[in-house]
């Protein structure tokens, strides 16, 4: 026909399957203004090139030969500005306006603050060629939001396993290309909001927000746009995610428990049917890729029984006091939080002894997610520590984790008078509570804010014990220069 009917650029590395990807596009929505068209031959100058199309397309009766050049290809990539026409819609016309709602729906259900990336969902449908769809919320960090619709575990596993290894943007992007899922991600409509810093999305209403549906497949790539069967696939899913967030959000804030529910779902067809839709949790499949989480270890091994002591926790920047809140606020607090791990606190005193740690909402979701991962946390404590070079000794706030993981949140000066005011109220202030006490998040470092954080700016409250250093049994701990206290 005498035109490019696809083209694309990759990188050298990335195999057959990107070759498959543009000829599946070239038939299917060619960029040129042409209609789909199956061909009934195709050339190629790399004979295992040829082998492998033939194992891929045995099925369509379309022939694949060998030729060492291929004259007419530089003539042909002349016209390719002239024939590459814009992309369609992103949705079927007579569904863009229901998945529309299901997309508002969702973003006010706001499903990323009670589930991260990991924790997956099962959606039954046994309709349009999909069996089950593992569903990703992604949005906990506060970066990226949207929810991914896995068509099958091993694409899921695989992707989350690459993800957690060391490696380079270009293999990440091949992993990227190969997962096999529906996507609905979630954008900023002003451009401009793209370059503010530390805005978070979840801020914004909807009116604000341009949701994008599409397509990611091993041979086909990246799809910006959804077919009818896979449109109304997407949008039975959503509404089914929709009723089950409804029914168990409470259950969800604060475990991810076995859960399973059914739904009666609609079709948004003339026949008006509905479809039986099955929607459970999978918290075994969670813990299972939790553990493809990266972890980078920069830390010291304080002896073979020790456990890590981590300087990573506190983002660069943050700000953190030790004080008190009222009992009466605690209970607002309590009422309020996103996050929130209950304790057996005594109110008692003038308070309850709180460790606050305020930073960017991004940041302190990374932080909040990381005390989650590992369990939650365990207890706050000091450990005294030295500098061996300068001979300066301090006091080292300590958060412990379930997992027995140890983060370092401060290093103060033993003899800082201001210091030592604050944690003999400290320790008083925790004889009273029973040995009680509290980590709190915020955000917002900015402005009035800073150091005075409102009711809207927490977004964790977690109740725990305060662990002398005697239990924590570390005994003195060195700075070692250049490195970390061990």
């Amino acid at each position: 026909m005498g035109m490019v009917r696809a083209m694309d650029i990759v990188d050298g590395q990335a195999g057959w399957e990107a070759i498959v990807r543009t000829l599946l596009q070239a038939m299917e929505y060619p960029q040129c203004q042409a209609p789909p068209a199956r061909p009934q031959r195709i050339l190629v100058r790399d004979r295992e090139l040829q082998f492998f199309l033939r194992g891929v397309l045995q099925d369509l009766d379309i022939a694949v030969d060998y030729a060492p050049e291929l004259p007419l290809t530089q003539d042909i990539f002349r016209s390719l500005q002239e024939s590459v026409r814009e992309h369609p819609p992103s949705l079927p016309p007579q569904y863009a306006d229901l998945l529309e709602e299901k997309a508002a729906q969702i973003w006010q259900q706001a499903p990323w603050e009670i589930l991260a990336d990991h924790q997956i969902l099962a959606i039954d449908l046994n309709q349009w060629d999909l069996q089950t769809l593992y569903v990703s919320v992604m949005g906990l960090l506060g970066m990226e939001y949207g929810i991914l619709f896995y068509r099958s575990l091993d694409s899921l596993r695989q992707f989350r396993e690459q993800v957690g290894m060391d490696v380079t943007t270009e293999e990440m992007e091949v992993a990227f290309l190969r997962q096999d899922c529906l996507f609905l991600t979630f954008e900023a409509r002003d451009p401009d909001l793209a370059e503010v810093e530390d805005l978070d999305l979840a801020t914004l209403p909807f009116t604000a927000i341009e949701p994008g549906f599409g397509n990611l497949h091993p041979l086909e790539g990246i799809r910006p746009f959804l077919y009818e069967e896979e449109a109304i696939a997407v949008y039975v899913a959503l509404e089914a995610l929709h009723r089950f967030f409804r029914r168990h959000r409470s259950r969800l804030q604060t475990d991810f428990p076995s859960l399973s529910s059914q739904f009666q779902i609609p079709l948004p067809d003339l026949e008006k049917s509905t479809i039986t839709v099955k929607v459970a949790t999978l918290p075994e499949l969670a813990a299972e890729l939790l553990q493809f989480a990266d972890v980078e270890d920069d830390s010291l091994d304080l002896g073979s029984e020790a456990p890590l002591l981590r300087e990573d926790l506190i983002p660069e920047g943050a700000f953190f006091s030790l004080g008190a809140m009222p009992w009466e606020m605690v209970e607002q607090v309590r009422q309020v939080v996103k996050h929130r791990q209950s304790g057996e606190t005594m109110a008692a005193g003038d308070g309850l002894p709180i460790l606050l740690i305020q930073t960017s909402q991004p940041k302190a979701k990374v932080l909040i997610e990381t005390l989650q991962a590992e369990g939650g946390v365990q207890g706050i404590s000091f450990n005294p520590g030295e500098d061996p070079l300068e001979g300066d000794r301090y006091d080292l706030g300590i958060i412990q984790t379930q997992i027995g993981q140890m983060h370092l949140f401060g290093e103060y000066l033993a003899e800082d008078p201001v210091h030592l005011q604050a944690r003999k109220k400290w320790d008083q202030r925790c004889k009273k509570t029973g040995g009680w006490c509290g980590l709190v998040v915020a955000r917002g470092l900015k402005g009035a804010s800073r150091g005075n954080p409102q009711l809207r700016d927490m977004l964790a409250l977690f109740e725990v014990r305060y662990i002398s250093a005697a239990e924590l049994g570390l005994g003195m701990l060195q700075l070692i220069p250049h490195l970390e206290w061990e």
